[in-house]
């Protein structure tokens, strides 16, 4: 069932979701590649929408607002990196106006070699409260990784949030690695096709 108090809370962040990041094959050949080795007809390149600075508003917003509806102030937010850096800042940057202010950091692939040799950039010294996101959960591979660094960071986990969750299992592997952990996605797959159908319906019936 779609999720239309998703829809109801963030329409503009919707919107800009199914304009600028949704992906669809016509040809079977054409199928998108998962991290998870998967092929699929459609593909979410949220980064097309995570990176515009128009977006970044409505992004900070939906997460700093999923965080109060579960309860949770974590001081700072992040994720592996590339994914998680454009809706960590967004977080941070927004926290301006609706605080308290969250901090960002940043999970590396690799460790780093050299200075600190820490897995994590940013504001995260051990014991700090973190929220980790991430903007699609398929597998839940990425956000796994960025959960077993952040505890052996001594990161206190206090929520896990994706942008995009595309209702593949990807959710239920996060949980049970944090049990206890409040972990939720802003928006749903099934939410966002039933939303770019109905677009696409009133589009038609104008022509």
């Amino acid at each position: 069932m779609p999720d239309s108090n998703a829809m109801e809370r963030n329409p503009e962040l919707a919107e800009m979701l199914i304009r600028w990041s949704y992906l669809e094959a016509e040809r079977e050949e054409d199928y998108f590649v998962l991290t998870s080795g998967k092929r699929s007809r459609f593909y979410f390149d949220c980064q097309f929408t995570t990176a515009r600075t128009e977006a970044m508003p409505y992004i900070g917003k939906a997460f700093l607002e999923e965080f109060r509806r579960k309860g949770v102030r974590p001081e700072s937010v992040g994720g592996l990196t590339r994914g998680a850096d454009p809706i960590a800042l967004a977080v941070a940057y927004t926290s301006l106006i609706y605080q308290p202010i969250v901090q960002s950091f940043s999970v590396r692939k690799a460790r780093k070699d050299h200075g600190t040799c820490r897995w994590i950039e940013g504001y995260a010294a051990p014991g700090t409260r973190v929220a980790i996101v991430d903007d699609v959960a398929t597998s839940g591979k990425s956000v796994i990784q960025a959960i077993e660094r952040a505890k052996e960071e001594k990161l206190e986990i206090v929520q896990v949030i994706v942008l995009v969750d595309r209702e593949e299992g990807g959710m239920a592997a996060i949980e049970s690695k944090v049990p206890g952990v409040p972990v939720s996605a802003i928006f749903r797959r099934t939410a966002l096709e039933a939303l770019r159908t109905k677009i696409q319906s009133e589009r038609s019936s104008q022509r």
